[in-house]
């Protein structure tokens, strides 16, 4: 017999319950009771409502790599232990014939996507940003290339003495086709004094945004949690978006991503919890009603945690990523791992008893050559229901 839901999510989450079946959207308080409520099934109970209501079963992964071009930087925020500094990873730039090498590494699998965010390097000049677009293209004919966070685009603006808007087409023309969500954290200026105070502030963030949607440019949304942001600062964060996302409409996913203290200067404070994940993925599912999607990086949360996550709201779990140097984790044998290959990825999906579905950059399906051999494969595996 089917568990009553009022016993689910219990007295404390009834109301927010009851807006979640209605189709109401959630106020800033609801957002704190969700991050507050120590009934985190309940919580997660009310994300997978919204989260079936949009897409059922299907899970969404992507064929995707990531190439960080440079981890030169000018702007130390304390959070990051990707840019080269003292005692820390040495400093690179890649040539466009190391970027060639890289995109051949994988020449047999049929990527479709490549991710590009690099350090702000101020030695880069304003050509350097349009070859890396272009050698992308020419090397991997009809992939998509989404690349360039906000912070990158001003200072490839700067560098070439040009608007942002002017910056972006340009960018357009050499091949960029979307633009990813890091580059602003949460959009809290007092976070942003504390831990990132050289880079962009919330309105500027906004700003680059907005210049984004109105050139046609799809983007992607994220929030990094688990430092020295407050649930409030959260809580605001996801509702900026979510004025943003009625305003432009040019948001494809929402990202939380987890911190990871490791190699930075906030080194003392504690790794976010599974619970802590959990919650994110759920709240931004609950909060963000004008966001198709909610992806769970499983690279930043672990393939197990990502698993869960398909029933706390997520139905995307990004994909193979091949060479991720931002954030490590160590797989079952102690390994840096970074990389799941197809099979992989609707195993993992399969096991969490969800529905794979492998899909390019802007959400549409695609059916490999492959698929029914992949099919027959995996059939077999247990449902996790």
């Amino acid at each position: 017999m089917p568990i009553a839901p009022e016993r689910v999510v219990g007295p404390e989450l009834q109301d927010i319950y009851e807006k979640v079946i209605a189709g109401k959207r959630l106020s800033f308080e609801d957002g704190v009771r969700l991050y507050e409520s120590k009934n985190l099934t309940g919580v997660g109970y009310l994300a997978n409502i919204v989260r079936e209501r949009l897409h059922g079963d299907k899970t969404y992964y992507v064929r995707n790599q990531h190439i960080n071009y440079t981890n030169i930087c000018n702007k130390f925020c304390k959070f990051c232990s990707f840019y080269a500094k003292k005692g820390g990873p040495d400093p690179y730039e890649y040539s466009m014939d190391e970027v060639k090498r890289r995109l051949e590494w994988h020449r047999d699998v049929p990527i479709t996507e490549v991710h590009m965010v690099g350090g702000i390097n101020p030695r880069l000049p304003y050509s350097y940003y349009m070859d890396l677009v272009r050698t992308v293209k020419e090397s991997r004919p009809g992939v998509h290339v989404k690349a360039f966070t906000a912070v990158e685009i001003v200072e490839i603006a700067r560098v070439g003495k040009v608007t942002i808007e002017q910056a972006l087409a340009d960018l357009i023309e050499a091949g960029l086709d979307s633009l990813p969500g890091g580059g602003i954290e949460v959009l809290s200026d007092r976070v942003h004094q504390e831990l990132f105070g050289r880079k962009l502030r919330g309105e500027e963030w906004l700003m680059v945004a907005r210049i984004a949607a109105k050139l046609g440019l799809k983007q992607y949304a994220t929030m990094l949690y688990g430092h020295v942001e407050t649930i409030e600062e959260r809580v605001d964060h996801l509702i900026q978006l979510r004025e943003l996302q009625d305003e432009t409409g040019h948001f494809l996913t929402m990202t939380p991503l987890c911190f990871h203290p490791e190699g930075t200067e906030l080194e003392h404070i504690e790794h976010p919890t599974a619970d802590t994940d959990l919650r994110n993925i759920a709240v931004s599912r609950l909060m963000l009603d004008n966001f198709d999607h909610i992806k769970s990086f499983w690279i930043m949360n672990t393939a197990p945690v990502t698993q869960a996550a398909v029933w706390y709201g997520a139905d995307d779990v990004d994909g193979t990523v091949h060479e991720y140097e931002i954030t490590y984790n160590d797989d079952d044998f102690g390994n840096k791992s970074q990389v799941l290959n197809r099979s992989n990825m609707i195993k993992m999906i399969r096991e969490a008893g969800r529905v794979p579905i492998e899909r390019d950059s802007l959400y549409r399906e695609i059916v490999s050559e492959d698929e029914h051999e992949v099919e027959r494969r995996f059939t077999a595996l247990p449902m996790a229901r």
